[in-house]
């Protein structure tokens, strides 16, 4: 099979419309709500909203080593650490060596970290009705089946992301 000619080539780009692409979409409003959730926890809780979805990460019980939050968020080991840095220097966690395993360090929340974490689901749930208003109850549950159709089909588990539901 011979590949497409120049012209060729340049007819399918300009049959392609990236602003009714599915990721482009999909990636436009993920960015959109980062910014939001950005813009309200910095004002409000005076910490980045990567730094508080990660706070909150741990609060829920979804994660509680660096190990665990690389992973949850597709980021390299040390971009963590340096986020975590970052947040205990704030005085909002600490870093625990386990007894069972010393080479395990868990991740705890300070008493200051546990009162910032009470306050975000109000921020978080005031961003998603912003962007979901207008939507019916079913729009938003086929919505969210969709998503997690999609997290299926591309082999993570369903129900990866406990910070926007």
């Amino acid at each position: 099979m011979s590949a497409p000619s120049s012209s060729q080539h340049d007819l399918d780009l300009s049959l392609y419309q990236i602003n009714d692409s599915v990721g482009y979409l999909m990636s436009r409003v993920k960015s959109l709500m980062t910014n939001m959730i950005t813009q309200r926890t910095q004002t409000e809780l005076g910490i980045t909203g990567t730094q508080a979805t990660m706070l909150f990460m741990l609060a829920v019980g979804k994660c509680s080593t660096a190990a665990e939050l690389a992973r949850e968020y597709g980021i390299d080991a040390s971009a963590i650490t340096r986020l975590l840095d970052r947040v205990e220097k704030r005085g909002l966690l600490q870093r625990v060596r386990s007894s069972e395993d010393r080479r395990v360090v868990r991740l705890e929340l300070t008493d200051e970290g546990r009162e910032l974490t009470k306050r975000m689901p109000a921020i978080f749930r005031s961003v998603l009705d912003q962007v979901l208003d207008g939507f019916t109850p079913e729009e938003v549950g086929f919505l969210k089946s969709m998503l997690r159709r999609i997290l299926v089909n591309s082999g993570e588990c369903p129900g990866t992301s406990g910070t926007l539901s």
